[in-house]
């Protein structure tokens, strides 16, 4: 545990990537390999299940520390963070013990799901009795459920690389699947993780995905500059659409599917996993709601996505589908090294041959130019879709975010905007804890009874720069009326213009709508708190629910 604790603080202490890397390739070539295990597990993005309740937490630390619950919850506020909370109340320890963090895991941290109470109490006092301040942290962290870390999956694929003398492409293929909560880290996975490569093992695979190519976000406007993307005819354009990017695998007469985030989700989409392709064939594609010939919104979506099992009602009232848009493996083999054009020459003959009901192929899009791509882009939104795709027709399937091996452009459309007033806020974690970094923002509702009043609609924490977030952390401070734990509410001063993906009816929401990762686009000095949006601007981005969308192939 104590090596684990120093490598997440220097991963934390710096934001320099070649920092990360000689930290992370420090702690693998010595560490042992079941410690090595789970630590892959935690910084590639696994998150443990939570063993003890924030409950127990905040009251054992404070029977061990002698604090009042008052006292606690005021180091939080200043703090803004529980486990680093926690870890600085405590008493300094009796003793001090280096056990694995292997062992911590699974001789200690796990067996803690299944005590009582009292147990859990014992077990912790005695264990925070035997760690140093960074030690508790980390241990909190991992028990609670909320261990997180500044460092991408990437990084440590490429410090494994480094280390082993493997290629990128072997160490980010063979951690696919790795943060599935079903598989415990082990010794002996690490070793085949790091183990030289075989000839066998493409046939050894089993249900395995492949590392997903991600696109880069397209910011310049090809319509305006035709010649900044060249010649639209060595372009592939599909339309963008908004569900879950998955892997649709068969191997060995079974069928895995893989959602983006390496979970396993065959058994919630059943109707996917059930599309019978040809042995040895992986296809990259998005899974929808389909209804009435069409795409229906992510809301519909998110009725599903929850769920781990599905009763036929659902799958009644929320059919999904499988949008096919790319073909990685055929008969067996690899075949990410060809180019767009000549996979999808593939994929259409799979899609066509097998003629499931549930498995679409993605429409291509074909203009005769920029100009006219860009009117029809103007049309995503009555197609319930994001935008477009543009894939460079020589373009290899590479690995995440990368321009290696080709480009894909993901072409989004301009984002829904109000205007909106802050109204409450909270500070942020880590470095940002003693700033007030977090927003709930308000609209004007007139009401039944004709009385003006400010109804919040959504929170939002991104956009700005540091040095806006100082400028609105100290109105905040000044313009405090009321607390409600970490909350403040303050006093309607400041506008911001508030960028969304999407807007649903919500009956869960006190503003009777829903929208799609708010984020805060700039501060509006030039309007006034009275100018600013009402909740009927809001409504009237609704979708028209008699509408269907259009169907996106027409």
């Amino acid at each position: 545990m104590r090596d684990f604790a120093r490598l997440y603080n220097e991963l934390d202490a710096t934001t320099a990537t070649l920092g990360k890397l000689d930290a992370l390739k420090r702690y693998f070539s010595h560490a042992q390999p079941a410690n090595a295990a789970w630590a892959v597990y935690f910084l590639a993005g696994g998150k443990p299940r939570q063993t003890v309740s924030t409950k127990f937490l905040r009251q054992f630390s404070t029977e061990m520390s002698g604090i009042p619950e008052w006292l606690f919850d005021e180091c939080y506020q200043a703090v803004g963070d529980l486990a680093e909370t926690i870890a600085h109340i405590l008493p300094p320890p009796s003793h001090e013990i280096n056990i694995s963090l292997a062992n911590w895991m699974e001789e200690r941290i796990i067996p803690l799901r299944n005590e009582t109470p009292e147990k859990t109490r014992e077990a912790l006092f005695s264990y925070w009795n035997e760690l140093e301040t960074q030690e508790r942290f980390v241990l909190i962290k991992l028990i609670s459920g909320a261990f997180r870390v500044g460092v991408s999956k990437l990084l440590v694929v490429r410090a494994l690389s480094e280390l082993t003398g493997l290629d990128v492409k072997i160490i980010a293929q063979r951690m696919m699947g790795w943060t599935d909560s079903a598989l415990q880290p082990s010794a002996e996975r690490y070793k085949l993780l790091t183990a030289a490569q075989s000839e066998f093992e493409h046939a050894n695979k089993g249900g395995q995905p492949y590392p997903f190519f991600l696109a880069h976000p397209l910011q310049a406007n090809p319509q305006a500059d035709p010649q900044m993307l060249g010649d639209i005819r060595q372009w592939l354009v599909e339309w963008k659409y908004d569900g879950i990017r998955a892997q649709l695998v068969q191997r060995g007469g079974q069928s895995w599917l893989w959602s983006r985030g390496e979970d396993l989700i065959t058994d919630r989409f059943p109707e996917v996993s059930g599309i019978s392709l040809p042995d040895g064939t992986v296809l990259d594609g998005e899974i929808l709601v389909w209804k009435n010939d069409g795409p229906a919104s992510f809301a519909e979506l998110q009725k599903r996505i929850g769920r781990k099992t599905v009763s036929s009602r659902i799958l009644n009232e929320f059919p999904a589908v499988f949008i096919a848009f790319d073909l990685l493996e055929q008969g067996g083999h690899d075949i990410r090294h060809l180019v767009q054009s000549e996979r999808r020459k593939r994929l259409e003959d799979v899609v066509l041959n097998i003629n499931a009901p549930g498995l679409i192929l993605s429409p291509l899009i074909e203009t005769p130019d920029w100009h006219m791509l860009g009117i029809m882009r103007d049309s995503s939104r009555s197609r319930a879709v994001e935008g477009m795709m543009l894939k460079s027709v020589s373009a290899q399937y590479g690995i995440g975010r990368t321009r290696e091996s080709g480009i894909w452009w993901k072409w989004k459309i301009d984002p829904y905007t109000v205007d909106a007033v802050l109204v409450y806020a909270q500070k942020g974690h880590g470095r940002r804890a003693s700033l007030y970094t977090d927003y709930t923002f308000a609209v004007w509702d007139s009401g039944l009874q004709g009385e003006r009043k400010l109804v919040p609609f959504a929170k939002a924490y991104s956009g700005l720069t540091d040095r806006e977030i100082a400028q609105v952390d100290a109105v905040i401070r000044r313009t405090t009326v009321e607390k409600f734990g970490p909350v403040r509410s303050v006093t309607p001063t400041m506008v911001f213009e508030i960028g969304f993906e999407g807007i649903a009816r919500s009956a869960r929401h006190r503003a009777g709508v829903a929208v799609r990762f708010p984020r805060m686009l700039r501060i509006r000095d030039d309007k006034k708190v009275d100018e600013a949006d009402t909740l009927e601007t809001l409504k009237l981005m609704l979708p028209d629910p008699s509408q269907k969308a259009v169907d996106p192939s027409a």
